[in-house]
């Protein structure tokens, strides 16, 4: 069996992430997603409120540039 560590396997480039999404109560009709992300490897814990920079994040500890500005 070859012991060399294969430099093309994903999983030694991955990152382990746990998702955390409820909604919170703002006002009476309204209410808000609220996301925490804790990258599993450091402890490292987060809170977004929207979608996109929780993505922006992940990718940064991927080292992957982050994805296009939300206009929305």
């Amino acid at each position: 069996m070859d012991a060399t560590p294969r430099t093309d396997d994903p999983w030694s480039r991955s990152q382990l992430f746990t998702v955390r999404v409820w909604q919170e109560q703002m006002a009476r009709d309204v209410q808000d997603v609220r996301i925490q992300v804790r990258h599993v490897l450091t402890g490292e814990t987060r809170y977004f409120g929207a979608w996109p920079p929780l993505i922006d994040y992940m990718l940064t500890k991927l080292n992957l540039p982050p994805g296009p500005a939300d206009d929305a």
